[in-house]
């Protein structure tokens, strides 16, 4: 029989636990469990193991999942790329963006918090290009102090720091020098700004111990809980 996912959580909560006794950088590591084309009998299964976060990756797909999950006190995380005629629907659907690339894109997700009369600000992390590959989105290194400078002033929104996909190595000894780029871009941001950027979103199932000992504070773990993904 193939394990459970409370099982598999476990084992993976083992060796975020190793991974932080590895790092030079201690820091709390937050689990976001990616639960984008599983069913939501697998995310309360999750959930029930312990779970409090969760990825998605379409804002219509967590639309039609959502009805069923009403009563979970869960955060629920925007990860993939999000096109800017969806962002009123995500604005009301998620806890947290993570994947804003453009101040344009900002600007409708306050917009729509504004229209929205929310009291609380949506949190968002700035997706940042780490390496610069045809099919990845994300702001290019270069631009994300302006990005930030102006973002942080939208009064409905509060950056809470940085996110990346690096390339898929198969040596997640090799990934590293992504995940030590994103970390010295949030230092370097937090030293010039003043704010606090405490976020760092980087590490995906193969590669997150690398991530956590680079000083990840979350991390985004998919096939290794769920198990593969079903064909849509």
């Amino acid at each position: 029989m193939p394990p459970t996912i409370r099982e598999n959580i476990l084992r993976i909560q083992d060796r975020i636990a190793k991974a932080k006794q590895n790092s030079p950088h201690p820091t709390d590591v937050t689990l976001i469990a990616v639960s984008k084309t599983h069913p939501p009998e697998s995310i309360c299964e999750a959930y029930e193991a312990g779970l409090r976060h969760f990825g998605e990756n379409r804002v219509q797909e967590w639309e039609g999942k959502r009805p069923q999950l009403e009563d979970l006190q869960a955060t629920w995380h925007l990860i993939g790329h999000l096109q800017s005629n969806k962002s009123a629907r995500a604005a009301k659907a998620f806890d947290s963006v993570d994947s804003v690339d453009d101040f344009a894109l900002a600007q409708r997700l306050d917009h729509a918090r504004t229209e929205l009369s929310a009291t609380e600000k949506l949190r968002v992390l700035i997706e940042v290009r780490v390496e610069n590959e045809a099919t990845k989105t994300g702001a290019e290194v270069h631009t994300v102090p302006q990005l930030l400078e102006k973002i942080s002033q939208l009064k409905n929104l509060e950056v809470a720091g940085l996110m990346c996909i690096p390339p898929f190595l198969e040596d997640p000894e090799k990934v590293r020098p992504y995940f030590q780029r994103l970390r010295k871009l949030r230092d370097d941001l937090a030293g010039t700004t003043g704010l606090p950027l405490p976020v760092l979103s980087m590490g995906m199932s193969h590669d997150f111990e690398i991530a956590i000992q680079e000083g990840a504070t979350e991390v985004r773990i998919g096939t290794a809980i769920f198990g593969t993904r079903p064909n849509p």
